[in-house]
């Protein structure tokens, strides 16, 4: 897991974080915190252990820790933060390590976890999507009934 801690201690991922955290300090609904990132890394791997998908585990955390980096982005310049993860995740992922193939693969499960861009087949995007939805306690949000969710996408109890 080294490479994943390379992503941790990155500088530019650091900064973006506490850019997000900044600009969703009065933010009311769901936040896109470190630890929603690592919620939905831990709720990716397990899933994958489940259903004994064969990914290894720091390609299924840097997916997670970087699906939502592009926030900042979408927040500041109303681009799409999928599209702006991408983009941040192709310069972050080699200096921490991760081969070309590997970053084609990530990039496109951060491009690919909403339902806008989403393609089927693709395990790493299909775990994130999951994990992504599941990793939010919607059930107990103070928010909840204000929230754009539909009542669908909610999760409305623990989801084992």
């Amino acid at each position: 897991m080294e490479r994943v801690r390379r992503i941790c201690d990155n500088e530019r991922f650091r900064k973006i974080l506490d850019e997000i955290d900044r600009l969703e300090k009065d933010r009311r609904f769901c936040r896109h915190s470190f630890e929603h990132l690592l919620d939905t890394a831990r709720i990716m791997y397990i899933t994958a252990l489940e259903e004994k998908i064969n990914i290894p585990k720091d390609v299924i955390y840097a997916a997670a820790l970087l699906h939502d980096i592009g926030r900042a982005e979408q927040y500041k310049n109303n681009i799409d933060h999928n599209e702006a993860g991408k983009k941040l995740a192709e310069t972050i992922l080699p200096e921490c390590g991760y081969n070309k193939s590997e970053t084609e693969q990530i990039c496109d499960a951060v491009l690919c976890h909403r339902e806008k861009n989403f393609k089927n087949n693709d395990p790493l995007s299909e775990l994130l999507k999951k994990a992504d939805r599941l990793s939010r306690l919607c059930f107990l949000c103070k928010s909840k009934d204000e929230c754009y969710w539909s009542e669908e996408k909610k999760n409305k109890q623990i989801d084992c």
